[in-house]
């Protein structure tokens, strides 16, 4: 006997940013341009207002995926992933989240399938509303302030430009394919080619 899986979502895939025209291209909103970059190969728009974010539902392989754009502000990304997931009966582990990342370089992508929060406060929001560090995550290299004394809030609210808007672009395009892929062929099979 066959068991055919509910028509439901069984992915979230969450890309985390600010909300309004001011953030658009910062640092910090890395997110939501893989976001962006992952509803166009889809061609879906993440518009849809649903559990506090712009929301967007799309087929990956054979699993219906919804796509979040939290509204709440980074800090309570938590708070809209949260609820999607247990409105939507995902486990953690089929919750990707795509945020930026001091740590690495421009260009880089580095993904988990858990961590910690490593200081990003959209990832430990979710962290704690999730109650788990056991969700997969795809971050995004967007550079180390250029000084010790730099403002780490003016870093990452701070605007991409030139060659650095350009590689921005490619590295969001990367972190929405892992994500795809993630979906499609699991943890190991995910680091091994993007990483």
């Amino acid at each position: 006997m066959f068991f055919k899986r509910p028509a439901g979502i069984s992915w979230i895939v969450a890309f985390l940013g600010n909300p309004g025209t001011d953030y658009e291209c910062t640092r910090h909103n890395a997110g939501f341009m893989a976001g962006d970059t992952f509803a166009e190969t889809h061609d879906v728009k993440i518009n849809k207002s649903k559990f506090r974010a712009l929301t967007a539902t799309c087929t990956v392989g054979d699993d219906k995926v919804l796509l979040m754009k939290p509204q709440t502000y980074m800090n309570l990304s938590g708070e809209a992933v949260a609820r999607a997931a247990s409105f939507y009966k995902i486990k953690p582990e089929h919750v990707i989240v795509l945020s930026d990342e001091m740590s690495l370089p421009i260009g880089k992508i580095r993904v988990r399938s858990s961590g910690s929060a490593g200081g990003h406060n959209g990832l430990k929001n979710i962290i704690a509303e999730l109650g788990t560090e056991a969700f997969p995550r795809i971050r995004i290299g967007v550079g180390a302030p250029p000084s010790v004394d730099y403002d780490i809030k003016d870093w990452v609210l701070g605007h991409f430009t030139g060659k650095d808007l350009d590689d921005m672009h490619q590295s969001t395009s990367r972190a929405a394919a892992a994500a795809e892929y993630y979906i499609l062929h699991g943890c190991s099979e995910t680091m091994n080619k993007f990483n």
